[in-house]
């Protein structure tokens, strides 16, 4: 998620022409949604993070079910 905060940042400072990166090539931020693209597309799959994340809601969403329903 970082990167995609930084994609942004770096777009909105660029397409705004702000200090530096003015003159930055738009062929990084391109490159830089390429990476994202393949972190979130292959990367993150293969090390099972996706799984892990999806799990840990579940998990909390059962927790506060049976603390909901044994609290009444």
């Amino acid at each position: 998620m970082p990167i995609i905060i930084v994609i942004v940042l770096l777009s909105i400072v660029r397409h705004f022409e702000i200090g530096p990166f003015a003159h930055f090539s738009w062929w990084w931020i391109a490159g830089l949604f390429g990476v994202a693209f393949a972190w979130f597309e292959f990367v993150e799959p293969l090390l099972g993070l996706d799984k892990r994340r999806e799990r840990r809601r579940e998990d909390a969403a059962r927790r506060e079910r049976v603390r909901k329903t044994f609290k009444k």
